[in-house]
């Protein structure tokens, strides 16, 4: 074990783009840990585009303040335990931030058998995973013969809604940035079509690869794409909000979509947005199903994996700017 823990620190805040110029890289001494405490060494870290949102302001989470360390989920495994019911050796995921070794409270972490791997448990076994399934089954209610259009189709969540909504028996189609990301999905997760949305007329796109209209929009980005959705929804269409990445990253956020409240009153659509943690109380129903889905060959988890603790910066950059496929980590 290395005699100091390396740390990202959230330094400066962004103007518009986060990037390496937004943190700083320190060195701290590996934290002792107090009664009731596990001390972890961190294996893999996981990217996700709400870290962006919480350097703006308040949200399920409290804001990031320049000085704190980076906040980010991750895997890892128990060194030492001063608390009961975790041994070293034991494979754990917390809250850990952007650092090689923490401290941390038993009741905040998880222990996960060592059968899965741990890029499945930080990926479709674990937030992600459950994102997608609630977020879709309870929120989206597809039905079997619906479209479902799904942003943000190549990223962590949007990948897994899309093969989930297959397995209920809809009609999918996923937005995402480039032609080679796109025929990734149709190709490769069996998404029936993808628009992408860099290459032109993004309502005519919409209205060409939904001819039957819309009749669950599952939202990652916000902004123009949601408004084509909106257009193109049918009656009693379900609107499931969960992020709006493509306001995170930027100076200057999008108005809201056009045509709401008119296009909810007259086509009677339910928009709502949620969090995952309200599902928590179900979380072994939704690891069960996607598990046995993994299992069974149903659905594809894949996993966008770059190679040391020093690149979380610009891993986190390449995220907002499309370069990941799947779930983006960073092995630490």
């Amino acid at each position: 074990m290395t005699q100091t823990n390396r740390q990202w620190i959230y330094a400066r805040k962004p103007i518009a783009q986060v990037g390496p110029e937004n943190f700083d890289l320190n060195e701290a001494a590996i934290p002792e840990t107090k009664a009731g405490e596990v001390l972890v060494r961190t294996t893999l870290l996981s990217l996700d585009p709400a870290s962006r949102a919480w350097m703006q302001g308040q949200t399920y989470r409290s804001m990031l303040n320049p000085g704190d360390v980076m906040a980010g989920w991750g895997i890892g495994e128990v060194l030492s335990s001063n608390a009961k019911g975790f041994e070293p050796g034991d494979l754990v995921s917390g809250e850990y931030g952007w650092q090689q070794y923490a401290a941390m409270p038993a009741n905040a972490l998880t222990k996960h058998d060592k059968a899965h791997k741990p890029e499945h448990i930080l990926g479709v076994l674990g937030i992600t995973g459950l994102t997608a399934y609630f977020g879709l089954l309870d929120v989206g209610k597809p039905r079997p013969g619906e479209t479902v259009l799904v942003s943000g189709a190549g990223g962590a969540v949007g990948t897994i809604v899309g093969q989930i909504a297959k397995i209920m028996g809809c009609r999918v189609v996923g937005t995402a940035g480039g032609a080679e990301k796109c025929n990734w999905l149709v190709d490769e997760l069996g998404f029936d079509a993808a628009i992408d949305y860099k290459s032109g007329n993004l309502y005519r796109a919409v209205k060409e690869a939904c001819p039957n209209g819309i009749d669950v929009y599952f939202d990652n980005t916000g902004g123009e794409v949601l408004s084509a959705a909106l257009s193109r929804m049918n009656l009693y269409g379900r609107v499931a909000c969960c992020g709006a990445v493509s306001n995170y990253d930027t100076a200057t956020p999008s108005p809201g979509p056009a045509g709401v409240p008119g296009f909810l009153v007259t086509k009677r659509i339910r928009m709502e947005g949620f969090v995952v943690m309200d599902f928590y109380n179900r979380k072994h129903e939704a690891e069960a199903a996607l598990a046995r889905w993994l299992q069974d060959g149903k659905l594809k988890a894949p996993v966008d994996v770059v190679e040391g603790f020093k690149k979380m910066p610009s891993a986190l950059a390449g995220m907002f700017a499309g370069t990941n496929r799947g779930k983006l980590m960073v092995r630490v």
